[in-house]
């Protein structure tokens, strides 16, 4: 088939590159052209494992090309997915601007294209955007009504930055919402060669599976956060007892590690747009207002924690072990680091950061006074303490006996063994509380 995707990001191209591997013909569309001529030129705008040698094969073949112009994409495709951001307000609402650009420019090139198409959403959007804002969109723009010669969709994505191309590749579901036969039957045929169960539903119902999974999995995490405090206070690892927890087979293991807490561009932005839905209708969340508030606790507590045991962080040369918001990814949108790095430049600590790729997109947002270093070795022969905020495999491999000037390590993701660490002083999330 012939795919045109609007958006060239995490979602946009690592789904393009799954279409194009199963044997369709896919264009990418975006305005920024630094990201298509990262593209034409063989390599990812962002850092994903596996998806530079993807762009090389599939560009080579033919499969996959590029363009700003949309409305060409369009009318030379069979079907259009819309995978544009939709970034959090300050309110938590979602905004909506891209996918209403996308939508009426997709619509504006329908009106003079012959034959059946089929728009795909698969931004994440709040229940209802689909089919009560983007259908009328693109009817309005294209003279066309869903049914013969217009198909809507909603195709949620499930991806893991550091993992998408994997996810793209191997979902573990794939949800189809549409109202018509003939839109579901031609994205079964699309999607079947994933070899990924299919659910058919409506497009409401699979924006609010989107939201609900994405929900559900920060919940647990701010669930194990909760408890680690706990169990730091009754003097058990919380490892131990989510080891436990774990195995039963309602609950399962994932998720429920605990640490300095989640960011990324899903879980935060989706909870806050499913929170602010609520609010809209009326509708109280306790729950997810809990999740929230504890993914905030985190790393404050991290920093207190050092700040009790040192006896004061003033003018202390505190190096923050990753910046980017997980391990494979150079994506720092609300990362656990920039708080952390906050609060230890509050305190008076003399704060510097090291990140395997993340560096250039956290100085944007860091304190001003936050120095880095390209080199981890030489952060950690200049650090007093250490922080370890982001699980790269390079910091659990750290020889640590070859730094006698760090004092203490305050690990904010289970990072190392403490048995790798032999005369420096040690503490991870969840663990007992040390001596002051």
């Amino acid at each position: 088939m012939r795919i045109s995707i609007i958006g060239c990001g995490y979602v946009g191209l690592t789904t393009g590159l799954a279409l194009a591997e199963t044997g369709n013909q896919v264009v990418l569309v975006d305005v920024v052209e630094e990201k298509l001529r990262a593209v034409e030129e063989g390599r990812s705008p962002f850092y994903e494992p596996g998806v530079d040698e993807m762009i090389l094969k599939h560009r080579s073949s033919g499969a996959l090309s590029t363009t700003t112009d949309l409305g060409r994409a369009v009318e030379g495709s069979d079907i259009t997915f819309i995978a544009v951001g939709t970034p959090s307000r300050e309110d938590g609402s979602m905004d909506d601007t891209f996918i209403i650009s996308a939508a009426k420019e997709i619509g504006d090139a329908l009106k003079t294209k012959d034959g059946r198409h089929v728009v795909v959403m698969k931004s994440t959007v709040v229940p209802g955007t689909t089919w009560n804002t983007i259908r009328p969109l693109i009817e309005e723009n294209s003279g066309r009504k869903a049914g013969p010669l217009l198909g809507i969709a909603m195709c949620p994505e499930f991806l893991r930055e550091g993992a998408a191309m994997h996810d793209s590749l191997h979902p573990d579901r794939v949800v189809i919402g549409t109202m018509e036969d003939e839109t579901f039957e031609v994205l079964d045929r699309l999607f079947a060669p994933l070899d990924s169960r299919i659910l058919r539903t409506d497009p409401t119902t699979a924006e609010m599976i989107k939201y609900a999974s994405n929900s559900l999995l920060a919940t647990k995490i701010s669930f194990a956060n909760e408890l680690s405090r706990i169990c730091e206070r009754v003097g058990v690892d919380v490892y131990d007892v989510m080891e436990g927890v774990g195995m039963d087979s309602r609950i399962s293991p994932q998720f429920l590690r605990a640490g300095v807490g989640f960011g990324g561009s899903c879980f935060p932005k989706d909870v806050s747009a499913l929170r602010y839905l609520a609010r809209e209708k009326g509708v109280p969340t306790p729950i997810l207002d809990g999740v929230m508030e504890n993914n905030e606790i985190q790393p404050g507590h991290l920093v207190q924690v050092a700040e009790r045991t040192m006896g004061g962080l003033k003018d202390v040369k505190a190096l923050v072990l990753g910046l980017a918001f997980k391990p494979d990814t150079d994506d720092v949108r609300f990362t656990r680091s920039l708080p952390v790095a906050r609060h230890l430049s509050s305190l008076g600590a003399r704060v510097a950061g090291h990140d395997p790729k993340a560096t250039e997109n956290f100085r944007k947002e860091a304190p001003p006074e936050m120095s880095f270093f390209d080199d981890h070795e030489e952060g950690l022969s200049w650090a007093d303490v250490v922080f370890l905020v982001t699980e790269w495999p390079e910091y659990a491999a750290i020889e640590w006996e070859r730094y006698p000037n760090i004092r203490a390590i305050f690990d904010g993701r289970r990072t190392i063994e403490p048995a790798s660490v032999k005369d420096i002083a040690y503490w991870s999330m969840g663990s007992p509380l040390p001596e002051p």
